[in-house]
């Protein structure tokens, strides 16, 4: 661990002696001067310093000035300001400056220990919120979004035109689809993003409740409101909040979300008190609100409210051409979270994924990703690690090259079967070159009974399928 770096300036010898000896045994590194030149000087050689404890009445100046130097040369360093002379005004001018606290002489040594390490992790706290904020912004950032493909490109053009703005968004899409995702790049893309975004599932949540987690309440609103409670308006306040599910809000709480959104205000549950709302919304849903509101089921004002720009997210289906960056990106994801050596993907495995549905979209995608990983561990993804039911659709266009109708003659069923069962096994054979081992991959077959049928069938490599 690295011992954090103390400044003390200070003209008075004794009190710089016992300063750095205390701040020594507790794996502090200090530095000590007797002036403001000693200090500049110590300040132009060294590129850290976390703390400075700096005297008003200096041999050679003012102490208090010195400060615009640390603060120059040092981001966000506490400074701790020592006077023998107390004064309203150099109270006021050394807050001005940036100091972070000021004390009296004569004081208690134990108690600027106590205060020196609560600035410290006070400096801590912050740079930590401050590199947890830039972490967010990275990860939302609009190349973080994963795909080529001119459908979700036409979605990334129109949240980087809207992402610097109030407007309200109403974002469609299926489960699965990264509504979410787009719903935090928008903010962390916009004037807001230093301040919070505030998710809620209104589907997630019983309506006789969710009023409250909207809202808020004050004590002794209802049976079990001990405290005062504030909403996810109220915690949103300058920043987002994304209203997940949006379709599923009763009817009354339609009523009261679109007072707010007119009124820009709101009462908490309970309670007379008005207060100003300066959250932008982003709501979304997995539902066609059109037919909703042709149904009586939605609010047709609050629709208008909240359709003020529509984003619809693909299906994972409408941008096929994506699938092989997603699935890298979450091989690279698991592999480093969870220790995996997934080198890649086969080819035919990923014909499979590509052809696949994909009901559930990203998220199932992400989940079955996960899932192979582990199973896996290392090594390539081969055909035979796919699951039978990501097969659907080239099963079912098998079957699309039967007959419609049975002929007024009748068929000979089992030369019907044997003739389709040759056809599969020599359109096998001949799309992996006749290699068995990919051939049987292919039938889901093992590799001895696909020999086997070859033999008893007399099939032969020159033979043409059709």
């Amino acid at each position: 661990m690295i011992s954090p770096k103390i400044l003390v300036v200070d003209d008075e010898p004794t009190l710089r002696a016992a300063l750095f000896r205390i701040f020594s045994r507790r794996n502090y590194k200090v530095i000590t001067t007797a002036n403001i030149k000693e200090a500049e000087s110590v300040i132009t050689s060294n590129s850290e310093m976390e703390l400075a404890i700096v005297d008003v009445k200096l041999p050679d100046g003012d102490g208090i000035e010195l400060l615009s130097t640390l603060k120059q040369k040092y981001n966000d360093i506490p400074v701790i300001v020592l006077t023998g002379f107390a004064s309203i005004d150099v109270a006021v001018k050394a807050t001005k400056m940036g100091a972070y606290h000021f004390m009296t002489k004569p004081f208690n040594i134990e108690e600027l220990v106590s205060l020196a390490e609560k600035a410290l992790s006070h400096k801590k706290l912050v740079f930590e919120n401050h590199e947890l904020k830039n972490q967010l912004q990275n990860r939302y950032q609009f190349d973080n979004i994963i795909g080529n493909s001119e459908a979700i490109q036409k979605v990334l053009s129109m949240i980087e035109k809207v992402a610097d703005t109030d407007s309200t968004i109403l974002v469609t899409g299926e489960s699965g689809t990264g509504k979410e995702l787009i719903a935090k790049a928008i903010h962390y893309n916009s004037g807001r993003n230093n301040k919070p975004f505030i998710p809620i599932n209104c589907g997630a949540i019983p309506s006789e409740l969710l009023e409250s987690e909207l809202f808020g309440h004050v004590k002794g609103a209802f049976t079990g409101a001990i405290s005062n409670r504030q909403g996810r308006f109220e915690l949103a306040n300058q920043g987002t909040l994304f209203l997940d599910e949006i379709g599923d809000l009763s009817p009354n709480l339609q009523v009261k979300l679109l007072r707010v959104l007119q009124e820009k205000r709101f009462e908490p549950v309970g309670s007379a008190k008005t207060i100003e709302s300066d959250v932008r919304i982003i709501a979304a849903t997995n539902i066609d609100l059109t037919k909703a509101v042709k149904e009586g089921r939605f609010r047709e004002d609050l629709f208008y409210r909240l359709n003020v720009i529509p984003i619809k997210i693909p299906a994972l289906r409408e941008r096929k051409s994506d699938i092989p960056l997603l699935f890298q990106h979450f091989i690279h994801k698991f592999n480093s979270t969870k220790g995996n050596h997934i080198t890649g993907i086969h080819p035919l495995a990923l014909d499979r994924l590509s052809n696949y549905s994909w009901p559930g979209n990203i998220r199932e995608l992400e989940n079955f990703v996960e899932r192979v990983s582990i199973l896996k561990k290392e090594g390539m993804i081969e055909l035979s690690d796919i699951p039978s039911h990501f097969d659907e659709n080239q099963t079912s266009q098998y079957f699309n090259h039967l007959p419609e109708d049975i002929p007024d003659d009748g068929i000979d069923f089992n030369s019907a079967v044997s003739a389709y069962e040759n056809q599969l096994i020599l359109n096998a054979l001949n799309k992996t070159g006749w290699n068995r081992n990919q051939a049987a991959i292919l039938l889901r077959l093992n590799r001895t009974t696909l020999v086997e049928k070859i033999k008893k069938k007399g099939l032969r490599q020159d033979e043409v399928s059709i």
